[in-house]
């Protein structure tokens, strides 16, 4: 897949529009329809998408996202999609619905095609639709065709209900929408070691601030190394209240399998599967390291 972030002249593509925090079930199955009718007209498929997220954009709110874009990118790509063509917000905010299809969309990639969700909006003043695609199909020659609303045990599958359920730690109820489990990724850096001392030594990185933070306790993990191995974990988001006298929050993840190598500044992912319990202060290191060992005790039992 090639990755275009400036208007570029491709014609007769199948376009998939929309923003695809996260790129969950529904989003996958959207781009899969651009996808396959592309292929069966023996074109190619693009996604359009934006670099800023317009609400937070709009609203000067930092972003917090499902997904951090690279990997939702990547996830796109595997969908099987050709070009990913992603748009500044600032360029094309200003433009009425009609400016934005004639200008942008019918000018530069002449489309035969062009899928969106159900509740897509674009334009100024959102004024964009499903219904105004539909009406200049037939002047426009393409083919349209929007997602109906999926659900998922009787919930509205979205980026919106992924976010709540990331932020209540209902990790699995996420993860059903997503297709997969939710996942973190940093770099490796030097802790306080004190797991180190107690024989549970950790990998910890940084929290993403630009990813959804999840409440802080003990999650059941898999450790993504950078030479692809998955490894079993047990990770604990928040502030440690037992051995820190600090408000920074920190992800640690103690690889089990005996795992003791030195992974010191390497990139590795986090993917979590349920939350175990909140994090709690402990009287001392050895009320810690004892419940520690019920909670690996728990999720192999899981």
């Amino acid at each position: 897949m090639k990755i275009i972030k400036k208007i570029t002249d491709i014609p007769n593509l199948s376009l998939a529009l929309g923003f695809f925090d996260g790129v969950h079930i529904a989003h996958q199955k959207l781009i899969k329809k651009s996808v396959d009718f592309a292929q069966k007209n023996k074109s190619q498929s693009a996604v359009i998408t934006l670099k800023q997220q317009p609400y937070c954009y709009l609203n000067n709110i930092e972003p917090k996202f499902i997904s951090q874009r690279a990997e939702s990118y990547k996830i796109i790509e595997h969908l099987g999609v050709n070009y990913l063509i992603e748009l500044n917000f600032d360029d094309v905010m200003q433009l009425t619905a009609l400016e934005y299809l004639q200008n942008i969309l019918i000018k530069n990639f002449k489309p035969i095609g062009i899928f969106t969700g159900f509740n897509h909006h674009f334009g100024h003043n959102r004024e964009g639709n499903c219904k105004f695609l539909e009406k200049y199909q037939s002047e426009f020659n393409y083919h349209f065709e929007a997602l109906p609303s999926q659900t998922l045990n009787g919930d509205l599958i979205s980026s919106s209900a992924i976010r709540k359920f990331l932020e209540q730690g209902q990790i699995e109820d996420a993860n059903s929408m997503l297709g997969r489990e939710f996942c973190v990724k940093g770099t490796v850096v030097e802790g306080n070691k004190i797991g180190r001392t107690i024989n549970f030594p950790t990998a910890n990185i940084i929290y993403p601030k630009d990813i959804i933070e999840i409440p802080n306790g003990v999650y059941k993990a898999e450790v993504e190394l950078a030479d692809g191995r998955k490894i079993k974990s047990i990770a604990n988001f928040g502030k440690k209240p037992t051995v820190n006298n600090t408000d920074k929050k920190t992800l640690e993840t103690h690889i089990l399998n005996n795992f003791n190598e030195n992974i010191y500044g390497q990139n590795i992912k986090v993917y979590f599967s349920k939350f175990i319990r909140a994090e709690k202060k402990f009287n001392n290191i050895e009320e810690l390291k004892e419940q520690i060992k019920n909670d690996i005790s728990d999720i192999n039992c899981r």
